[in-house]
């Protein structure tokens, strides 16, 4: 096994409130945010997973995603002082991306501008839709005229790389609603644009109260005019829910999909960690509720387990999948440790359903596998 590229992901766990369709480890903030305390306990979690792994340091961070939640809901000093202390501990590079999710209820011009000047070079904001019937319904704090301040103020804060979040598929959405999203998203100018389909998800409120959503016939149609909408803008799918321009694509979750290495920390934060001196692969899972990971003098770990090796073909290509691009076979055996003989079976039933071709170095996924990506994943499971 080779040592992958590492990427750092930090959880912060608050929101004004609980949107009815989120899943994400996230909680409605009820007193004043201890955000402090929480960036103190962050770094501290930060040096105990360094002291847990020691490989990791000396390794130069690929990059760094600051998700929730809502982590626009902390202040410009707070975000300095994190990457501050993230830089005393790991090794950055001109070069890495440093991302963090804003949502437009919690935009504010100076705000975004002393994101920039702690550091953050990419932002991601969750619009999600720019009508009001839609936002209300999704439990949104924001309405559609402040998602398109979010943005301006984000591009005069001097940020070149910004990603909007959009849904569709939304209770009641019609077609053309659905295209008015993407059409006001590409007069804004962004260079990413993450797109994808509302699904119910258990534990949510939508879960216990299911609103009425598009047909499957309505869903299609909204993706294929979509899609179509998306490339005449300039737009390139490089991910099952991920497009870009100008080949500005995410370069943290394009790690995540590439089966790269990543420290979590924050509540409820996971990892996963290449132990190339064990020849395995180490997950694991931060203690979720924010009043319990505050507890000074505490390990931050809740569990830690070693990924199975007859799991490890199916969490590679879990992953890989996702991307629109040829999988290397040498990169397989390089991150799982298995050799290409442990795939005999699967690629063979891969290819005998046209899922999936292959040439001497790379497996390609056909239009047919893009298309039925559970049933391509599903010929590596055991």
């Amino acid at each position: 096994m080779l040592s992958p590229a590492l990427s750092l992901y930090v959880h912060v766990p608050w929101c004004v409130q609980k949107c009815p369709y989120c899943d994400f480890n996230s909680h409605g903030l009820k007193q004043n945010l201890p955000e402090k305390e929480y960036i103190q306990a962050l770094l501290a979690d930060l040096d105990q997973d360094l002291q847990r792994f020691p490989a990791m340091q000396g390794r130069e961070l690929h990059s760094i995603f600051i998700g929730g939640g809502t982590p626009s809901l902390l202040s410009a000093q707070a975000i300095s002082d994190l990457l501050n202390g993230v830089k005393q501990r790991l090794v950055l590079s001109p070069n890495t991306e440093v991302t963090m999710e804003a949502n437009p209820g919690t935009a504010e011009a100076d705000r975004f501008a002393g994101y920039f000047q702690a550091g953050v070079n990419r932002l991601s904001i969750g619009v999600q839709s720019f009508q009001q019937q839609h936002l209300d319904k999704l439990g949104r704090i924001h309405n559609g005229d402040e998602a398109i301040r979010a943005f301006e103020f984000a591009q005069q804060a001097g940020f070149k790389r910004i990603n909007l979040d959009l849904m569709h598929g939304l209770p009641n959405q019609t077609l053309e609603q659905a295209m008015q999203d993407l059409q006001q998203a590409f007069a804004l100018g962004p260079s990413h644009l993450s797109w994808y389909q509302l699904t119910i998800e258990a534990n949510t409120a939508f879960a216990s109260r299911p609103p009425k959503l598009p047909n499957e016939d309505l869903l299609w149609d909204i993706y294929e005019q979509g899609h179509l909408q998306l490339q005449q803008a300039g737009f390139n799918q490089y991910e099952v829910s991920a497009y870009c321009r100008d080949d500005d694509r995410s370069q943290h979750n394009l790690n995540y999909w590439r089966f790269g290495d990543y420290l979590g920390i924050g509540c409820g934060a996971h990892g996963k960690l290449s132990d190339l001196t064990g020849q395995r692969l180490l997950r694991t899972e931060k203690v979720k509720h924010p009043k319990g990971y505050l507890e000074q003098d505490r390990d931050f770990l809740f569990k830690q387990w070693a990924v199975e090796p007859s799991d490890l073909a199916f969490e590679y290509f879990l992953n890989r999948l996702r991307l629109f691009e040829d999988i290397p076979k040498a990169e397989f055996e390089n991150l799982t440790g298995l050799g290409l003989d442990t795939l005999e079976s699967s690629i063979s039933d891969a290819k005998q359903q046209s899922l999936l071709e292959e040439n001497e170095h790379y497996w390609i996924v056909t239009k047919k596998g893009r298309l039925f990506l559970n049933d391509l994943l599903n010929c590596f499971t055991d």
